[in-house]
């Protein structure tokens, strides 16, 4: 017999982590849900028992293989190709075989053929997923999941690729937004370093010929174009200072999280990020509940892509509050982060047996909130960097023609 190390969902929700000995990598599979578990990961591999050797002939280490990588418009594409030949009658081994002679990358090439070698051997397609972590997230293997026990295969995928749409037009909506500040933010600074390393050095040299009172604006913006010329790879230094700060502080728990409380108090952005968390978390939940999935386990899904640890803490704790009995709506009623408006709709969804509609509601309207809060800040944001860069050019023009205005005006008086 060989060990399997595996990962999986017990009834509550919570992820399970252990060793199992099996024949092959099928009966492993079977064990594990004759324990009522949801299997998420399922690989060859991993310390024996106590008392015990490892099989010979078997290689270990499985879970530390390359893993291969698609990008998210693969994923969209692969999962509405896989939903249309289901829905008419392809089995799903010959489906996957046809998507990976048709992959064009060789990262969701070498993922189906993955998938279709852990069909041959005996798994099913949310365990196969499972061992493409980089492609298919746990969401994704939660939704298969549901659509396998629930036969409605097709139509889960047909969901899930809406999902990941949705998703990423949100992300691109601010990619797109932010990409036009931050060019004019650069083009900005650049100019500022060019007028006051190469431009303003060359008057400095005419002004101490000239023997005059600087005034005290020109003496500032010298004594700045000195330095900025003798130590500019200082700011560079404190650049990546903070930049290595920033990570070194965001990998740990209370760093995180505080970092992510910071974000939803910040003027503006803090508004726009609690919008696109909020957006995220009622499509997720929606989009699990509509799929079947359990609630304890869409609720520990959920938390994980909340992409704020803040609303994930929030999250865990209506979990709880929901293995004891409670409504959801509650625990959230309770919580700052949540606004009224989104738990007097969970609550009635709740009531009324239509939650997930009401989700989706919830989220088509924050999606058109980020939207539109995106489109005022860009329109808001290019004036403010033009007044910045004028106001940066006009201190240097006045710093350098101030003291050839005074002379000019001392010649006169003469």
């Amino acid at each position: 017999m060989a060990n399997f190390q595996y990962a999986a969902k017990d009834q509550a929700g919570k992820t399970v982590q252990g060793t199992i000995q099996a024949n092959d990598k099928a009966e492993a599979v079977s064990l594990l849900r004759g324990r009522d578990l949801i299997v998420l990961k399922v690989e060859e591999g991993g310390k024996a028992p106590k008392g015990e050797k490892r099989a010979p002939g078997r290689a270990g280490g499985g879970l530390f293989a390359a893993r291969p990588r698609a990008s998210k418009i693969e994923v969209v594409i692969f999962t509405r190709q896989l939903a249309t030949m289901i829905s008419a009658g392809i089995s799903l081994l010959e489906s996957i075989e046809v998507l990976t002679e048709q992959a064009e990358t060789p990262g969701m090439k070498a993922c189906c053929a993955q998938l279709a070698n852990e069909l041959r051997g005996g798994s099913d397609l949310s365990s196969a997923m499972s061992t493409c972590p980089k492609v298919f997230t746990p969401l994704y293997v939660s939704m298969v999941t549901a659509g396998e026990a629930s036969g409605q295969m097709d139509v889960i995928l047909v969901r899930l690729a809406e999902y990941v749409e949705a998703s990423e037009d949100l992300k691109r909506e601010i990619r797109s937004a932010m990409t036009y500040p931050v060019i004019s933010l650069v083009l900005v600074l650049s100019i500022t370093a060019f007028l006051m390393i190469g431009v303003v050095p060359g008057f400095k040299e005419v002004f101490d010929g000239l023997g005059a009172e600087l005034p005290a604006l020109t003496k500032t913006t010298l004594a700045i174009s000195d330095w900025l010329r003798a130590k500019w790879y200082l700011l560079f230094v404190a650049g990546f200072g903070a930049v290595v700060g920033f990570v070194l502080v965001k990998r740990t728990p209370r760093g995180a999280l505080a970092l992510d409380h910071i974000a939803l108090k910040v003027p503006i952005f803090g508004n726009l990020a609690r919008k696109v968390a909020l957006a995220r978390f009622s499509r997720t939940f929606a989009t699990l509940v509509r799929s079947g999935v359990p609630i304890m386990g869409t609720l520990e899904i959920v938390a994980e892509t909340a992409g704020n640890r803040v609303i994930a803490n929030a999250v865990h704790a209506s979990r709880d509050s929901v293995r004891n009995g409670d409504m959801l709506s509650e625990p959230r009623a309770k919580s700052p982060v949540f606004p009224p408006m989104v738990v007097r709709m969970i609550a009635i969804g709740e009531r009324s047996g239509a939650l997930e509609a009401l989700l989706e509601k919830i989220a088509e309207f924050y999606d058109s909130q980020v939207k539109a809060t995106i489109k005022s800040l860009t329109s808001l944001i290019e004036p403010l960097l033009i007044c910045f860069m004028g106001g940066i050019v006009g201190v240097v023009i006045l710093s350098v023609f101030l003291p050839i205005l005074n002379i000019i005006g001392n010649l006169s008086g003469q």
